[in-house]
């Protein structure tokens, strides 16, 4: 009865207060997903809907591209000040051919498409040959680079259920005739690192793993390390000096830009391009700023996906000197994102500069001021 009584006496003080909030119980259930908080921080900075120079966005993927109204996608471009978008996944034959030409009717000057290898048939005696052939052809119908996707050196087998590794000496002809044509291989090997790492409390991916358990890569018995998989890549670029490469998604060193640095000093006919990597240079604006003013002539731009409000983070973190923003991935990053605040003569070059030096076809005219 006096607990009672001293209940109500509480609740009535707490009215003539005027403080009618009662203490709240934490919620101890709520999962690493739901939780989502909204930051209190006051700071000067905004969202950068067009970039400060017109640019090229080096990796893009427009599967059903010959389908597309790609009057409407330029419009949206436009506003984003895209001049160019690379259309990385041109396939080969008849479809790239259909690709290029509906980019030519539609929007002249706006795409360039790149080719990808079929490597069925691996084992075939005349798998080489025929790849060569089809890289002209496609050369000759209008594509302008050649992409390479993940499953090389991962996934893709031979007859036999032998993993295609990417430094197999089938391949050599076809990154030489790459060089021959005068169009980069724009390369994605492997996953980030941390993707063969123990999916635990330690993995700064583990929501991703857990969202998309296949992406990761730490059974051995299935996949070799992250180590054998990117020094195959390398050789590559090694054996081949006289064929420009573009290393996809910072060469997947995003995280340690340092090592990627020892990279392009060594391999100077590699550049790299920044798709799906933004979130780790934006978590370390000073030495990334310093590693982009090192590099400026060897680094271009990539988003990976065409999503354009997701360049509004992108531009931010080149452009401004804002401070703990948002990304728009949690899987990608639970972290905030600060500004580089870049020069503007290496937002330049990182923005169109470099592209018009490594991809072929791009018209420089887009690219003039009045």
């Amino acid at each position: 009865m006096k607990n009672l009584r001293l209940f109500y006496f509480i609740v009535a003080v707490l009215l003539l207060s005027g403080n009618t909030t009662l203490a709240q119980e934490p919620d101890t259930t709520m999962s690493f997903e739901e939780y989502d908080p909204e930051s209190t921080l006051v700071v000067p900075g905004e969202v950068i809907k067009s970039a400060k120079y017109p640019f090229v966005d080096v990796h893009s993927h427009l599967w059903r591209m010959s389908e597309m109204d790609l009057s409407v996608t330029a419009k949206e471009m436009d506003s984003l000040n895209m001049k160019v978008l690379v259309n990385l996944s041109g396939r080969s034959g008849e479809r790239l051919k259909q690709m290029v030409e509906a980019a030519e009717a539609q929007a002249p000057g706006r795409f360039i498409v790149f080719a990808n290898l079929d490597f069925d048939g691996i084992d075939d005696p005349d798998w080489t040959e025929r790849t060569v052939q089809q890289l002209q052809e496609d050369y000759e119908n209008g594509a302008r680079g050649l992409k390479i996707f993940k499953n090389l050196g991962l996934t893709v087998t031979d007859s036999e259920g032998n993993r295609l590794h990417t430094d197999d000496p089938r391949l050599d002809p076809v990154w030489a005739k790459a060089g021959e044509l005068g169009i980069p291989v724009l390369i994605h090997t492997g996953e980030p690192e941390v993707f063969w790492a123990p999916i635990n409390e330690k993995n700064e991916r583990w929501l991703e793993m857990k969202n998309f358990p296949n992406r990761h890569r730490g059974d051995s018995t299935r996949y070799p390390s992250w180590e054998v998989v990117m020094q195959e890549q390398w050789n590559v670029f090694r054996k081949h000096p006289e064929t420009t490469f573009i290393n996809a998604h910072l060469g997947w060193m995003g995280n340690d830009l340092a090592r990627l640095g020892d990279l392009l000093d060594e391999f100077p006919n590699v550049y790299t391009e920044i798709s799906a990597a933004v979130a780790e240079i934006g978590r370390q604006p000073r030495f990334a700023h310093d590693f982009f003013v090192k590099y400026q002539d060897r680094i271009l731009f990539g988003k990976d996906t065409y999503r354009p409000k997701e360049y509004w983070v992108y531009f931010r973190v080149l452009e401004s000197d804002d401070e703990y923003f948002d990304y728009f991935r949690k899987r990608h990053a639970f972290w905030k994102m600060y500004g580089l605040n870049l020069p503007d003569e290496v937002l330049e070059k990182v923005y169109y500069k470099n592209a018009l030096k490594v991809v072929p076809g791009i018209d420089a005219s887009l690219f003039t001021t009045n």
